[in-house]
Parts: structure tokens; C-alpha cells; sequence
């Protein structure tokens, strides 16, 4: 059964940093895509990055590129997300999801599996 554990949310002031870390079990994802998403209340939920597991390719949102950066660790099968330079409109539910990495996806209804979230509140 596939399993995706969020952790390393918080409290933080604009400005600052955070970093959050997906924690994969369930089958080996090297052929998968690791997204994270935010929902904020009253929004949709929302792309904010992706890493392919095997090529370590990565995408991000116009929003959060050259603040967020992913990175993988296989030993650990951990998708971590370093959120530097955090602003008050980053506040969220954060989550991590994953699907098959045949094709690049952004859009939440395109990813298989996900956590359960982690908030994220930056104060201004």
C-alpha cells in the first residue's frame, strides 16, 4: 500500500525558511513523479513543484521559482521541498502526491497518491 507522510511544517515570519519532507513507502518510486500542491482556504489546490525520482528533473510554478527547490534522497525515499524567502501568501496546506512519471503533470487530478498535508503559516 502506497504511503506518503508529510512533516516540517509551521510557523515561520516572511522571510524565512522551511523545509518540508515527503516520506514514501508502499512500492519502489523510481519510476514516479513527486509532486507537492498547496491548498489555501477558500482555493483550489495548486501546483507548486515536481521532481522526477529517477532523472532528478524538476519543475516549479512561476510563484515559487528561485524561492523552492526540490531534492530527493533514494536511500531515505524522501522528496524533500526548501522553501526559502517565505511570504505571508505562502501560507497553505502543503502536499505531497505522487503518480507514474511516463508524462510531466501539474494538474492535482493527474497524481495517484497523496498525504495527508502539512500547514504552513507565514506571518507577515
Amino acid at each position: 500500500q502506497v504511503q506518503l507522510v508529510e512533516s516540517g511544517g509551521g510557523l515561520v515570519q516572511a522571510g524565512g525558511s522551511l523545509r518540508l519532507s515527503c516520506a514514501a513507502s508502499g512500492r519502489t518510486f523510481s519510476s514516479y513523479l513527486m509532486g507537492w500542491f498547496r491548498q489555501a482556504p477558500g482555493e483550489e489546490r495548486k501546483f507548486v513543484a515536481a521532481i522526477n525520482w529517477n532523472s532528478g528533473l524538476t519543475g516549479y510554478a512561476d510563484s515559487v521559482k528561485g524561492r523552492f527547490t526540490l531534492s530527493r534522497d533514494n536511500a531515505k525515499n524522501t522528496v524533500y521541498l526548501q522553501m526559502n524567502s517565505l511570504k505571508p501568501e505562502d501560507t497553505a496546506v502543503y502536499y505531497c502526491a505522487a503518480k507514474h512519471a511516463y508524462s510531466y503533470a501539474e494538474a492535482p487530478d493527474e497524481y495517484d497518491y497523496w498525504g495527508q498535508g502539512t500547514q504552513v503559516t507565514v506571518s507577515s
